[in-house]
């Protein structure tokens, strides 16, 4: 029965912890200090004990893991601005795209920052380590990116007066919805 083996093996558990311990039984110094572990164990939990591997997702988040692609962009010896070389490529594009929207240049500002989000897209794609940048997994990044620098990029260039992009079937919708 499952349960019976569930409660002699939390049993078991219980009294490998007492005996780790000390507070089992009375036991030799040198037995004492030596910990028997039958399951496959990983990293030590934050009282230096090994913590029991499970297939099982935790019903409670500890810490979060990196995420894939998270590493230094450069070298532990390159400095803190050339490790993230990425990000701030990103950042620093962004920004002009800004700067250009608040001189009155708002369209090629905006496309400027669309631009910016595909160009982290297309980083975050094609570079296995590109630090600060990879903020979820690879797939949700790319699609994050892509899909709001396109939309930014589009509406940028579909802004009036003038707009450089005409899409009949958005007209239509805009219209619809208005009136």
């Amino acid at each position: 029965m499952p349960t019976d083996d569930t409660r002699a093996g939390s049993r078991e558990r219980a009294e490998g912890r007492e005996r780790a311990e000390g507070r089992g039984r009375a036991e030799a110094p040198e037995q004492a200090e030596e910990l028997t572990v039958r399951d496959p164990v990983s990293a030590p939990d934050a009282e230096g004990r090994p913590r029991r591997v499970t297939r099982r997702f935790p019903l409670f988040t500890r810490d979060t893991a990196r995420p894939e692609g998270g590493g230094r962009a450069a070298t532990a010896d390159a400095p803190a601005p050339a490790r993230q070389w990425p990000i701030l490529l990103v950042v620093g594009l962004v920004g002009i795209g800004l700067l250009l929207s608040a001189l009155d240049v708002f369209r090629w500002g905006l496309v400027l920052i669309g631009a910016a989000l595909l160009c982290g897209a297309v980083l975050r794609w094609l570079m296995p380590d590109v630090g600060m940048l990879a903020v979820r997994s690879r797939f949700t990044d790319i699609a994050t990116y892509g899909v709001l620098g396109l939309s930014i990029a589009l509406l940028a260039l579909m802004a009036q007066p003038d707009p450089l992009l005409e899409i009949p079937f958005l007209k239509d919708t805009l219209h619809f919805t208005v009136s």
